[in-house]
């Protein structure tokens, strides 16, 4: 460690070293600028080198700095408001230049008082609601999507930080060597004193829209980011996940999304009935004449926003900057703190286009006390074309792709490309985090962090896991162990392996499954855009409907459930597959599987032949499949095995078809059976978000017994699922054809935020709706032909399998969310087919469901 620091500050030395001399020519001006009245910092004045277009913009913090290579003897600092202020300055120096500035605001010059006691807030005949009406009716021809085509350049920054550190948090023996990871800035800004920077993302990219047909285009030609151990951390999961939490803000949008959270813009069409306006400045220096209206939300718990916005005082009542924040009272969790600062350009058509925007997240387990999680990101606009002919060719294929720059990863580009002034000590997070990586302890917290999140314990050229997956038990097997694991890309690129032994103490039967594959691409099977071909083996007990995985997953929690649970099948599944994936996101799965499948437990598989009970002890089927999957401008975190969707408003489909053979392998039977489904996800403004899919089924193609129809997703656990049946029996009802609705809907808080002493709780409100409907035709009814398998009878031989009468099966449920930020609870009412053994009218369902 001793040789570490030694050479840390040796190339500190270097690095200082090769700073003079690359300054000694430079005139480097860096200061603060205050409010001439409150001495309060200015964030995002306009520094510029007199004469020139060299210029910056002061941070949150009111601080600057600007370097030039040639001669320069003047600063001037312009912001909206305040009196431009010139400073002269001393040429190929390096200096401090402290600045204030004063107001120039006039008021406005008729005021009214109409009582000693001012009378409650009213729309009508209130001149800052005519003038938000004329800003939301003028919003078409400001948006940038008025013009047919649109390029431009964009400069993007991304950091996180841990937050609000003390003193004493960062004396902990655990920092001891590590001390140069922190960085300190003002204690009022968000994020407070102390911080220690852990990710750090920027990219440059060239930007075009056409309007028709509407399209746009994100090329991306640097990219430079913090890597982490890609065997704990899925680096470009961790950027995907953090541009949705802090996605690009479009003022002129009826809602904005902040950290996965809709708000209300305060321009929206409805924004007058959720908001209060106030004109509380004019700005005549400007021209156009600016006016300064302020703005709070009417109920605090709302999800909308306060703060203010300055606006051109002509015909095209433009927004020149805006400022938001989120209320303190607002219906958040974890966020403590957000705020929005805008700044708006003139274009050669005078009108005004985004020039910079910075979000500012704060998030904490508490509201105000704390260590918690800061992120930042800044974009930077400039270069506009505006109606300028691009090719065809720009805008096809993906939405956003990357075509890095020859030498776009080393710091000599960015310190030439990049157009702002960024501190060192925020660069310096690329070089410390590197550091880090290469301590033991580093190395023993990141392995230690992939066991808890991920669930696997990594040795390198494979892993042993999932750990959540080691201990299970049902009716059939009793207590079941289980231990399992994979290869990982140390052991090879191109060949993967993955499988898990199993024991039932009850039932003593060995169950497991193993699996080989290639990688076409060589890299990981398990990301995106997957490309390989793997032959699988399985053995496992199953609940009859649930989804059969190749990965399946026992789990500690899922095997307490409700009611009768002692049918079940042992299954034996061979299975070969060709999955490949496109950048498009649309992928398909093209294979073959046998699949035996034996009852168990209650459940058992017999017909009549002559009158006579004649027990069927296993069912053999192979068939060939396929399934395709369309997801257009999809996003997720790559997870070990699976993928964490990061919801958005585009659809997902779903379209499966597969063919059984009859004497092929074995097989029984011939059929056919095809499935489709789409979901969407629909953004309601102030009324919440709704999350819906349809599906439809049909099985045809000869006569089939019903353990092949299509066995209803049936949930028996006490955890309430959203697509499946939670009142519904495991193989209550089967179909050969049918069509079914999932609708889930959260309102956000926004009926309990209105209520007294309740909307202190920060309450949510969820509602849901499900329907199927289907039936069997005659051919696979076995009521029309006793040489079909029969329904399932309980021990008092009454039926527990059924398919549809004239009415679909309904389930409806109310629930209250974020019970200690992170409970959902549901009332459950299942609406008809009660007369159904052990069918349940009423039940309670619990979600853990961690929102924001």
């Amino acid at each position: 460690m001793h040789l570490f620091n030694r050479s840390f500050w040796i190339g500190t030395g270097i690095l200082f070293f090769l700073t003079v001399q690359l300054y000694a020519q430079s005139t480097v001006v860096s200061g603060v600028v205050r409010d001439g009245r409150l001495r309060e910092p200015l964030p995002y004045v306009t520094v510029t080198f007199q004469g020139t277009t060299v210029s910056t913009k002061t941070d949150a913090s009111g601080r600057y700095s600007i370097s030039s290579d040639k001669a320069q003897s003047a600063l001037v600092y312009k912001y909206v408001g305040y009196r431009t202020h010139t400073t002269v300055i001393q040429s190929g120096q390096t200096q401090t230049m402290n600045v204030i500035l004063e107001e120039i605001a006039e008021k406005l010059t008729e005021v009214k008082i109409v009582a000693a006691k001012a009378g409650p807030y009213r729309n009508k005949e209130n001149p800052a609601v005519e003038l938000i009406r004329n800003v939301i009716a003028h919003r078409p021809e400001n948006r940038i999507e008025n013009f047919n085509q649109v390029a431009f350049k964009q400069y993007e920054r991304l950091q996180l930080s841990y937050s609000n550190l003390s003193d004493e948090f960062m004396k902990k023996k655990l920092f001891k060597n590590y001390q140069f990871l922190f960085s300190q800035q003002d204690s009022d800004k968000i994020g407070g004193k102390n911080q220690l920077p852990v990710y750090l993302q920027e990219k440059l990219s060239n930007n075009y829209y056409r309007k028709s047909p509407e399209k746009n285009k994100k090329i991306i030609y640097a990219d430079k980011h913090v890597n982490y151990d890609p065997n704990v951390i899925d680096n470009d999961g961790i950027s995907v996940y953090l541009e949705r939490m802090y996605a690009d803000i479009n003022i002129y949008d009826n809602n904005i999304l902040i950290a996965t959270t809709q708000f209300l813009s305060p321009i929206a069409n409805s924004a007058p009935t959720f908001y209060k306006y106030f004109i509380t400045d004019t700005i005549k220096t400007q021209s156009p004449e600016l006016i300064e209206l302020s703005f709070i939300p009417r109920n605090p718990q709302d999800l909308v926003f306060e703060g203010r916005m300055y606006v051109t005082n002509d015909k095209h009542y433009a927004v020149q900057s805006v400022f938001l924040k989120t209320s303190r009272s607002a219906n958040l969790n974890f966020v403590r703190a957000a705020e929005l600062k805008q700044s708006f350009i003139q274009d050669s058509t005078l009108k005004y286009h985004l020039g910079k925007s910075d979000l500012v997240v704060d998030f904490g387990l508490t509201k105000n006390k704390g260590r918690g999680l800061t992120g930042q990101r800044t974009l930077i606009i400039s270069d506009y074309q505006l109606n300028k002919a691009e090719p065809d060719s720009i805008y096809k294929g993906e939405n956003q792709v990357t075509q890095l720059q020859k030498g776009s990863n080393n710091e000599q580009y960015w310190a030439q490309n990049r157009p702002d002034t960024v501190p060192a000590s925020t660069l310096a997070i690329y070089k410390n985090i590197d550091s880090l990586g290469k301590s033991k302890s580093f190395k023993t917290a990141m392995t230690v962090a992939g066991v808890i999140f991920a669930g696997y314990i990594n040795f390198g050229k494979f892993e042993v896991g999932p750990t959540y997956t080691f201990y299970s038990f049902s009716p059939i097997e009793g207590l079941k162990l289980r231990l399992g694991g994979r290869t990982t890309t140390d052991f090879s690129t191109r060949y993967y392996f993955d499988g898990y032994a199993a024991y039932g103490f009850k039932d003593q039967k060995w169950k497991g499954y193993m699996s080989g594959a290639y990688a076409f691409n060589n890299k990981s099977i398990y990301t995106f855009p997957q490309s390989f071909i793997r032959a699988s083996f399985q053995r496992d007990l199953y609940i009859p409907g649930q989804e059969l995985r190749s990965n399946s997953e026992d789990d500690f929690i899922s095997s307490f459930k409700r009611g009768e649970n002692n049918r079940y099948l042992y299954n034996d599944f061979y299975r070969i597959q060709y999955v490949q994936e496109f950048q498009n996101h649309f992928g398909f799965d093209l294979g073959f599987r046998k699949w035996s499948q034996s009852p168990a437990g209650a459940l058992s598989y017999y017909n009549i032949v002559n009158n006579q009970t004649n027990i069927i002890d296993q069912i053999t089927t192979s068939e060939f499949n396929v399934s395709m999957r369309y997801a257009p401008n999809e996003k997720f975190y790559q997870g070990k095995r699976s993928r964490v969707i990061v919801n958005n408003k585009y659809p997902i489909y779903n379209l499966r078809y597969a063919v059984g053979i009859k004497g092929l392998l074995g097989g029984q039977y011939n059929y056919q059976n095809i499935m489709a489904s789409v979901d969407k996800r629909f953004y309601l403004s102030q009324l919440g978000i709704a999350d819906v899919k349809f599906e439809a089924g049909y099985v045809g193609g000869g006569k089939v017994p019903y353990p092949l129809l299509a066995i209803h997703k049936a949930n028996q656990t006490y955890a309430y699922q959203i697509y499946a049946f939670n009142m519904m029996n495991f193989l209550e009802f089967v179909s050969d054809h049918y069509a079914a609705v999932y609708a889930d809907h959260t309102f956000s808080g926004f009926f309990l935020n209105k209520i007294p002493l309740l909307k202190s709780l920060k309450l949510r409100e969820y509602v849901s709706f499900k329907a199927i409907y289907g039936g069997v035709r005659a051919e696979n009814n076995p009521a029309n032909d006793p040489q079909l398998m029969q329904f399932n009878k309980n021990s008092a031989g009454v039926p527990t399998t059924y398919t549809f009468d004239k009415l679909p099966y309904m389930e409806g449920s109310v629930g209250i969310g974020n019970i200690f930020k992170i409970l959902r609870l549901d009332g459950v009412r299942r609406f008809n087919y009660l007369d159904h053994p052990n069918a349940p009218k009423y039940g309670v369902r619990i979600k853990l469901k961690i929102e924001l």
